[in-house]
């Protein structure tokens, strides 16, 4: 699958992931995976950053509230125009730019720090993105990303609940099955029925790689791996929202930061 075909799949689910996601329903990005990533982020004040697949934003606005100096990119125009339309309402200084991680519109070293949050996994040729990430950092500049921990989010798994309900354990397979654009569909679980009726599923292009498939990527494209984290939720988290329990189990997401260099 090819970049056009990406974007086209991110372009249909845009306006439904925007109305639901703002809704509070993307409890896994709220009530962990957002937190932990911000929790693992060195100061970024007054540093110049690119958020790579911003979606409607929420995220970079975040990091905007850091006190750095956004610019974001998404390769659906409709995530681009929603985003920019909250920037309008409520300025944090963001400039929204429809691009392709595959060829970043950006002069050599013109950021200090590239971000992407749950989005890499879901990108072609990430090879190559990590190599136009490389290659838009300044020296000494660090990218850190989120994806799906592919040990244990391969192309099939299936959570084991007991009689309660609570999630038990995880059966997993075709972890070694790196499938370029496989489209898996769903909608967010916290969604209510009454609001689920008549919404078509997300369509996801997965781009799952093996743990060894990323640090050979990694390793050729440059970069020195400096953090490494497998966010789980607090008992008072999977308390206070239960769909993120499963986190207790096995990592569902798995964090990365990387540094440039300061000689390249």
């Amino acid at each position: 699958m090819q970049s056009a075909e990406v974007g086209a799949c991110w372009e249909a689910n845009a306006e439904n992931w925007t109305k639901f996601s703002r809704a509070g329903y993307d409890v896994y990005r709220d009530a962990l995976n957002t937190p932990a990533f911000l929790d693992m982020l060195p100061s970024i004040a007054g540093l110049r950053g690119l958020d790579l697949g911003c979606g409607e934003g929420t995220n970079t606005r975040r990091l905007a509230e850091c006190k750095a100096r956004m610019t974001a990119i998404d390769i659906a125009p409709s995530f681009i125009r929603l985003a920019q339309e909250q920037e309008a309402e409520d300025p944090r200084g963001i400039r929204y730019m429809l691009g392709d991680g595959r060829d970043l519109p950006f002069a050599d070293g013109e950021f200090d720090f590239v971000t992407a949050f749950m989005s890499l996994m879901d990108m072609p040729d990430q090879r190559r993105v990590l190599q136009q990430v490389f290659r838009v950092l300044r020296g000494g500049g660090f990218f850190q990303f989120s994806i799906l921990h592919p040990c244990f989010v391969p192309p099939r798994r299936k959570t084991i609940r007991d009689e309660k309900g609570d999630c038990r354990a995880v059966e997993l397979a075709d972890y070694f099955d790196e499938t370029d654009g496989r489209i898996e569909t769903w909608l967010f679980s916290t969604i209510p029925s009454e609001e689920r009726e008549g919404v078509a599923p997300f369509r996801v292009p997965r781009f799952h790689r093996t743990l060894s498939t990323w640090m050979t990527m990694i390793v050729a494209s440059g970069f020195s791996l400096e953090e490494f984290r497998e966010p789980m939720a607090s008992e008072e988290a999977a308390r206070l929202y239960p769909a993120v329990a499963d986190t207790r189990v096995v990592p569902i997401f798995l964090h990365i930061r990387l540094r440039k260099p300061l000689s390249r």
